[in-house]
């Protein structure tokens, strides 16, 4: 049995297969690693040194010690029931999707010498691609694993491969995963996306989604997610998503009969209820995607201006993740929005902007 993992093999440098190799280069852990995707992908990671090889095809990966799918569900399916049953002693698979039974029944079918151990980051971007990739990312990260090879001797070297990319490690048994994740990531997913779609009436010439605000953008912010990278998760997915929008359904009923009989001392329980619960969630760690600070800066309305702001704050080094003009008036100025990693980044960057001479919110 190979011990501890030095190779490693990632197929597929998305998002979260880019950032699994920056992050595992930059710990205190020396790995070999190699990648498989599209040869302009790999010959850029090469370049920057995320990964150390690249593969020609999938079963090049056979001779790493571990071996990471970072693609879609459907595919990730498809290269597990490939590569696994030619798995030697000591070799590892994983994937990092976000279902996790399905896997985990496709495994039990495959006769193999090597072990699968079932894993989810719970950690993510807006945009995908291994240009958005960031060894940052999975830093206090929940990384869910699933708990069927718990008793293996690999389990714990696997675990520390986890822990060098920054994730705080949760076990969990593969289909009580599926079902925990179509309420706390799924149905927030589709409900984000049923919050926009329900907004957009038009009535008297009014459109409703003019006057949403910050608190709205907030709660719809996944909305803008890709549906190609949803499609395959509802549908593997979907007995125990149908489920949670039938309790969310159940939630609403209970909540629109409150207000129609004027109880609010039931709804104030409700709420309070809601504001414990909310506040239990723990603050240092992150969810599906990765939380974004705002820091709201008033503008005169003149050329260059926003060009002053981006350099000012590029020339110390913080980097803007997000920006939007909320209102403008012609001849006077508008607010802008601009959004950043860390609470640490919005206080420098106020700062920054302030010295700039513009008035911060």
């Amino acid at each position: 049995m190979n011990l501890p993992i030095k190779n490693i093999s990632i197929i597929g440098l998305g998002l979260i297969g880019g950032s699994i190799a920056k992050a595992l280069k930059k710990s205190n852990i020396s790995f070999e690693i190699s990648a498989y995707d599209k040869d302009e992908i790999l010959s850029k990671a090469l370049s920057e040194k995320t990964i150390d090889k690249t593969l020609t095809v999938i079963e090049d990966s056979l001779t790493s010690d571990l071996i990471f799918l970072c693609l879609p569900v459907e595919v990730s399916l498809k290269f597990l029931k490939e590569l696994a049953p030619k798995l030697v002693e000591g070799q590892i698979i994983s994937d990092v999707s976000g279902i996790k039974g399905i896997f985990e029944d496709v495994w039990l079918k495959i006769n193999t010498k090597g072990i699968y151990i079932g894993g989810h980051p719970m950690t993510g971007k807006e945009l995908g691609g291994y240009n958005n990739s960031d060894p940052l990312l999975f830093e206090n990260s929940v990384y869910i694993l699933s708990d069927q090879q718990k008793d293996s001797p690999l389990f714990e070297e696997f675990i520390k491969v986890i822990e060098a990319t920054g994730s705080r490690i949760t076990l969990l048994n593969p289909y009580i995963h599926d079902k925990v994740v179509a309420y706390v990531s799924h149905l927030p997913q589709l409900l984000s996306v049923s919050l926009v779609n329900n907004s957009v009436i038009n009535r008297n010439a009014i459109s409703f989604s003019n006057f949403a605000a910050g608190g709205f953008r907030d709660m719809t912010r996944i909305a803008s997610s890709d549906f190609s990278i949803w499609e395959k998760i509802i549908a593997f997915n979907k007995d125990e998503i149908i489920e949670a929008i039938e309790s969310m359904k159940d939630e609403l009923d209970s909540m629109e009969a409150l207000i129609k009989d004027d109880n609010y001392y039931l709804l104030a329980e409700k709420f309070e209820k809601a504001r414990i619960k909310r506040d239990e969630i723990p603050k240092d760690t992150k969810g599906f995607l990765t939380q974004l600070y705002d820091l709201f800066v008033f503008v005169t309305d003149q050329p260059g201006v926003i060009s002053r702001i981006s350099t000012a704050l590029f020339n110390n080094n913080i980097n803007i993740k997000d920006i939007e003009l909320l209102k403008i008036r012609e001849g006077t100025g508008g607010t802008f929005r601009l959004s950043f990693e860390s609470e640490e980044d919005v206080i420098k960057a106020g700062e920054i902007v302030k010295k700039e001479g513009f008035e911060i919110k």
